[in-house]
């Protein structure tokens, strides 16, 4: 992506597991919702499948498909927003998770955008992947997330 023509965003955290625990956080329905406000994750997390994230009332807050998946390493998503029409208007952005083990960590890096200067989706997404990845890390390390729905 050009950097003049795209909107990125960018998260970095170190929490004190292992990748095949973070891997499982990442990609278990179950565990997604508590960490993720209630929110269900539907997929098979295969290249090509379907992917869908829905809110606790069954409607569809976002869609795509998985582009790439290597567990416990990195997943891929092409994501669009369906739940806010000027959102949806955007298109498909690219939600990539990358998972580097580090001395008795692993440090997940997030990078999220789209070929869309200024985009109203990811200055969105900038403000709530920090509280998901905080309720995650608390959740894995202490048991408990951070912030409740």
């Amino acid at each position: 992506m050009d950097s003049v023509h795209e909107s990125r965003f960018v998260y970095v955290t170190f929490i004190r597991t292992t990748p095949e625990r973070l891997w499982a956080a990442l990609t278990d329905p179950v565990f997604i919702k508590r960490y993720w406000f209630g929110m269900h994750v539907e997929t098979e997390w295969t290249a090509g499948s379907p992917w869908t994230l829905t809110f606790a009332d069954g409607r569809v807050a976002d869609a795509g498909e998985i582009v790439e998946v290597d567990p416990p390493r990195r997943i891929v998503i092409r994501w669009r927003n369906e739940w806010k029409p000027e959102m949806k208007a955007e298109g498909y952005s690219r939600c990539t998770m990358d998972l580097e083990e580090l001395d008795g960590a692993v440090k997940l890096t997030l990078t999220h955008g789209i070929e869309r200067a200024g985009s109203t989706f990811i200055e969105a997404v900038s403000g709530g992947w920090p509280k998901i990845l905080s309720n995650l890390k608390s959740l894995l390390e202490t048991g408990e997330v951070v912030l409740k729905p």
